[in-house]
């Protein structure tokens, strides 16, 4: 930055040179040529000064013979003419230039092009806005106060242009990315929007950092206190870093994905974002937690999801009027019902008659739907529910339920049967 400035500088000492109609030797004298070089190692700017555009138009004002030490009408009418050239230029570009790139994209398989037009439309008729009103300005004579204010103002200017340019550009490719892999459901999909924020944020201190730079600023010493003060904001932001530490984790292992249903530790819900800090669960009651990432990477996460199938594990009682004939043939019919039912999956089938309970015949009932869709799962059970009901019906059994029987003996026992009589 510091050698463009120089390079800049001898360049307008010798171009001055040369529209007054002096030797450009005599023009870079060793004093001048001292000044620069010593500038250049302190890190002061040499300005410019007239500058270059007030040279041109000081020429072309001399041509017509108008010769003034401040600014004249000409140089009022001058300003105002390029900035309604620079306004029709970026009319011109907006229209003519992006509308002939929009052709051009429309005939490609691709659409990244088409939105990278897109997206550059505006940053670009902003930089020629910015550009336009720097040139204006440049026609008039400022006072050194307010020369210098507005250097810093355009140089402010340009950097905003840019990092607006460089963000949206790199902000349309990660979203094209995202999209694409959404549309091969690759892993990835759920983790690229933590990615490009993470892009955005080093993209916008990196350009705010060489902003402050060509203004000026001493960044390395910034940097440099910055490491020194690397460990007392270590300690201050623990659990900030053990969240973005987190977030890597869950990011590098993937154990789920925006959209999933999981429960992780005591919390169940379906994901709606992965971020820096937090992972967010919409509950089956419709709120929303936000789980610290350290959190989400120390727990154990069953991701449901991903279940191939859903079990479905119940117990059915009879009771003990049941003759054995008629559950063992309960049994069989049970089992003939699974294992004809499409929704139930075949790998796994386990009807049995297992215990003597304290009030019933229990019987164990063990399979998995095909679907592992909750609601799916629902209406499977529901409708073989109902067939094993009809199935205890006909074979002339009934269900059990908790029951208990007194027995009485002695004088309570012989006024309960007098009263009975």
């Amino acid at each position: 930055m510091r050698f463009i400035h120089l390079i800049s500088s001898l360049f307008f000492a010798s171009f001055s040179g040369v529209l007054r109609g002096q030797d450009t030797a005599a023009t870079l004298t060793p004093d001048v040529a001292t000044q620069a070089v010593a500038a250049l190692g302190s890190g002061a700017v040499p300005n410019p000064s007239p500058d270059l555009v007030e040279y041109l138009v000081d020429l072309v004002l001399g041509l017509f013979g108008v010769k003034a030490a401040g600014n004249t009408w000409q140089h009022w009418a001058i300003a105002c003419l390029i900035t309604v050239l620079f306004y029709l230029l970026r009319k011109v570009v907006a229209k003519g230039v992006f509308g002939f790139f929009k052709h051009l994209t429309a005939r490609t398989e691709t659409t990244l092009d088409d939105e990278l037009i897109s997206v550059w439309h505006k940053p670009v008729s902003a930089f020629i806005a910015v550009l336009g009103t720097v040139v204006a300005v440049k026609v008039l004579k400022l006072t050194p106060e307010a020369d210098g204010a507005f250097r810093y103002l355009s140089t402010i200017a340009y950097a905003v242009v840019a990092l607006w340019f460089f963000i949206s550009t790199v902000s349309c490719i990660l979203d094209h990315l995202h999209e694409t892999a959404r549309a091969k459901g690759a892993a990835v999909a759920a983790f690229m929007p933590w990615i490009k924020k993470t892009v955005i944020a080093l993209l916008l201190i990196f350009g705010v950092l060489i902003a402050a730079q060509s203004l000026g600023a001493n960044v390395a010493a910034f940097l440099q206190a910055m490491g020194i003060g690397g460990l007392a904001f270590a300690l201050a932001a623990q659990d900030t870093l053990a969240n973005v530490f987190g977030s890597v984790v869950v990011a590098v292992d993937q154990p789920f994905r925006v959209g999933e249903f999981v429960q992780i530790g005591a919390h169940q819900g379906v994901v709606e974002d992965i971020g820096l800090r937090s992972t967010k669960l919409r509950t089956p009651g419709r709120s929303l937690i936000a789980i610290p990432n350290k959190t989400v990477a120390g727990e154990a996460i069953n991701n449901f999801s991903r279940m191939p199938q859903r079990r479905v594990d119940q117990t059915i009682g009879l009771t003990y009027s049941a003759k054995s004939t008629q559950v063992e043939a309960l049994l069989g019919e049970i089992r003939g019902l699974l294992q004809n039912d499409a929704e139930v999956h075949q790998d796994f089938i386990a009807v049995n008659f297992l215990n003597y309970g304290a009030f019933s015949l229990d019987v164990q009932i063990i399979y998995f739907t095909e679907s592992p869709d909750l609601l799916k799962c629902f209406s499977t059970r529901e409708r073989i529910n109902l067939a094993i009901m009809r199935l205890v019906e006909a074979n002339g059994l009934n269900f059990a339920y908790p029951t208990q029987t007194i027995e009485l003996s002695g004088d309570i026992a012989q006024r309960l049967a007098g009263l009975k009589k």
